[in-house]
């Protein structure tokens, strides 16, 4: 079984902030592979189903962002997922809006959802699946920035490349991370 993490902030003031693009790859994911996200167990919301041949459960932390390894590490021991076969989606500030980048380890990058899920798992080793979102102005605080929404032609970028964020995953899932990041890093 794969576990598919996709990091934000519960509550509908946050839908599609920056900081939320992985509730939002999720939410695709669940759509595409006809997975009902139906269950709130252990601070999340928990979707479980198919891609392709393989078992996966999707995940959407109700934990605020900087808290998302307190609902990680509860969901990988009940299920009995190893956290090398976590994905985590997640926004990145360092790439371009739209642009993803995979990794199969690594370190928080400064990023505080990913501190506490290395914190609370006890490892980097997970891959994941970064999301660009773009870099903030100088003049703005990060934690504004990335609470806030993105202007309309990012927008249009961020909706568009959405379907590739969820084909990589999907490829991650069917086909293994090597084949995954050879197809879709540097796209």
């Amino acid at each position: 079984m794969i576990a598919i993490i996709g990091l934000g902030n519960p509550g509908r003031e946050y839908n599609w902030t920056r900081h939320n693009i992985g509730f939002e790859v999720i939410g695709k994911l669940a759509y595409d592979n006809n997975i009902n996200m139906n269950k709130e167990k252990y601070k999340a919301i928990v979707g479980e189903g198919r891609i392709g041949n393989e078992k996966v459960l999707l995940i959407q932390p109700l934990t605020y962002m900087n808290l998302s390894g307190e609902c990680i590490r509860p969901v990988c021991d009940y299920y009995k997922v190893d956290p090398s076969e976590c994905i985590v989606a997640f926004d990145d500030i360092s790439l371009e809006p739209g642009k993803i980048r995979i990794r199969k380890k690594g370190s928080a990058g400064g990023h505080n959802g990913i501190k506490s899920i290395i914190s609370c798992l006890g490892t980097d080793a997970f891959p994941r699946l970064k999301f660009g979102v773009g870099d903030k102005p100088k003049q703005m605080d990060l934690a504004d920035y990335v609470l806030g929404r993105f202007n309309s032609e990012d927008e249009a970028i961020v909706a568009k490349e959405l379907e590739k964020a969820c084909n990589a995953i999907e490829c991650m899932v069917t086909e293994g991370y090597d084949a995954a990041m050879n197809k879709y890093n540097g796209v």
